[in-house]
Formats: structure tokens, C-alpha cells, sequence
């Protein structure tokens, strides 16, 4: 059964890495959440690993600097692994089959300001889908709607029409922001599979972006942590890894105070976090 904690310090020291999700357990897109700091600091303290894996859709590099603006330095973490630098260097190397047959002209889906997601590859950008061999989503554009799918499908059905594969940066379905929520890339991902496109996405829960993500921590996998606040991408990908959870339930379930419904919840998500946490909180 799951332990109901208030707070990480008593299993704290049964772990010597840390794997931290971003949204909905450091912050919420635009402020730190209350003791989120403060429990970083108490982990440092204690000499511990910490490596921030978040599904943005950008450079890690980039999130890391949103994380300065924030308010938490470098000091307080190892590293930053994104969904967009896992994606970022499967483009680069190509060593994937599904890489390998793209092509090098991209039709990018998505906000303007994460068109540095492709500097430094060798892609040309489409500016249709006619033209290109392959649709890069990143998410909806909050240019156009962000809170709705409608108005993003006449893109992904002239996506469908022009047969391109689809590289998805983000398998999140949703976040909240603000009290509201926000699509994101893996419901566009997941409506455009529906519609008969083929897709692949890196991110929590592939896989694929937890090597990487222990070779930075540095810390035998029987001794990591994962903490998230969503069963489909951080408890879902942590038991993929083979790695500990820790479920934050006030962040995008709302289930703080509610463990009956949230052990509900995670049995009949098949998965078995180790303990929850109201927030993230030492």
C-alpha cells in the first residue's frame, strides 16, 4: 500500500538521487509553488542528487534558465533533462529507425517561441505541410487557442493529407495553468494517431529519456527517487524504469487530502507509487 506522507523527509534518506518533475511539483509555469525551495535546499543539505526531468517541448538548457527566473539557482540541482533535448538529439544522431527515414524538411506545429528547438539541426523549415517530410509538434499555439483542439485540426488533418510522420516533443495531454487547463502536444499526438497518422514521442513515459536522465543523476537506479504530480507520465515512466515513486496530489489530479481516491486512482492505473505527498514539501 502506499504510504500517505506529509512531507519527503521521512524517506528522504533512503534514497541518495532525486529525478524531480517541473510543472506541477517546482512550479506552475509562471511562479515556485510554496516549499518547493525550501525542500530542494534540505535535500542539498543532505548531500543528495538531483536532476530535474520535465516534458517541455525545449532545450534543457532553456528550462534551466526559466528556473533561474524562478528564483532556484543551478546550485540546487545536478542537471535538467526535457522531452525537447531528448527529441533534440534523437534528430541530431538519427540512430532510431523511425529518426532515420524523416527527412530534413519540417513542418514545425506549434508557438513561434519554441523554433529554437530545431537550432543547430540539419532540418529546413517547411512552411507548409506539402512541403515537408516530416510535422514536428510541440504543442498548441496560445496564439491560436490553447485550451481547445478544434482549432488546431485543420493543421493536423493537411498533416495527415500530405502523409507526414509526426515527432511529438511533449507527451503530456494537458497541464494546468492558472486554475485552468492547457492542451498539449500528446493530445494533438494522441488525436492525430486516431485520425490514422503514425507518431513517436520522447518524454516521460518513454523510455528513452530516462538513460540519459540517470547518466547525468549518477546514481545506482535502486537508489533514485522519482517525485511527479501525473500517474500517466512520472509514476507511469518511473515504474517503466524500473525506479521508486513519489506521487505530488495537489498538482494536476487535485488529491491532496484525498487517499482513498487516490489509491483508487493508481490501482486502476495499474501503478504503485511508493508514497504521496500533498505537495512538494520537505
Amino acid at each position: 500500500m502506499m504510504r500517505h506522507l506529509e512531507g519527503l523527509a521521512p524517506i528522504a534518506d533512503d534514497y541518495d538521487g532525486f529525478i524531480l518533475d517541473l510543472w506541477g511539483v517546482i512550479h506552475d509555469g509562471r511562479k515556485l509553488l510554496p516549499h518547493s525551495k525550501a525542500t530542494l535546499e534540505a535535500l542539498r543539505a543532505r548531500g543528495k542528487r538531483i536532476v530535474m526531468l520535465s516534458n517541455a517541448p525545449r532545450r534543457a538548457e532553456m528550462a534551466a534558465k526559466g528556473l533561474t527566473r524562478l528564483g532556484i539557482p543551478p546550485e540546487l540541482y545536478d542537471g535538467v533533462m526535457t522531452s525537447g533535448e531528448n527529441v533534440w538529439e534523437a534528430l541530431r544522431t538519427r540512430d532510431d529507425p523511425f529518426y532515420a527515414k524523416l527527412g530534413r524538411r519540417v513542418f514545425f506545429l506549434g508557438p513561434p517561441r519554441d523554433l529554437p528547438l530545431i537550432e543547430g539541426l540539419d532540418l529546413d523549415l517547411a512552411l507548409t505541410p506539402a512541403e515537408a517530410d516530416f510535422v514536428l509538434n510541440v504543442g498548441a499555439d496560445e496564439g491560436i487557442n490553447d485550451r481547445d483542439l478544434a482549432p488546431h485540426l485543420p493543421a493536423l488533418e493537411a498533416c495527415l493529407a500530405a502523409k507526414l510522420p509526426m515527432v511529438c516533443a511533449n507527451p503530456d495531454l494537458i497541464i494546468v495553468r492558472d486554475g485552468e487547463q492547457i492542451i498539449c502536444a500528446g493530445l494533438l499526438a494522441e488525436h492525430y494517431a486516431r485520425m490514422g497518422g503514425e507518431f513517436r514521442w520522447r518524454g516521460k513515459p518513454s523510455p528513452e529519456v530516462y538513460g540519459p536522465t540517470l547518466a547525468m543523476l549518477g546514481v545506482a537506479p535502486e537508489r533514485v527517487l522519482a517525485v511527479g504530480d501525473a500517474l500517466r507520465t512520472d509514476i507511469a515512466g518511473a515504474e517503466t524504469a524500473g525506479l521508486a515513486s513519489c506521487w505530488v496530489l495537489d498538482g494536476i489530479h487535485d488529491l491532496a487530502g484525498k487517499h482513498d481516491l487516490a489509491e483508487q486512482e493508481a490501482t486502476a492505473a495499474g501503478l504503485a507509487p511508493l508514497a504521496t505527498l500533498p505537495s512538494f514539501r520537505w
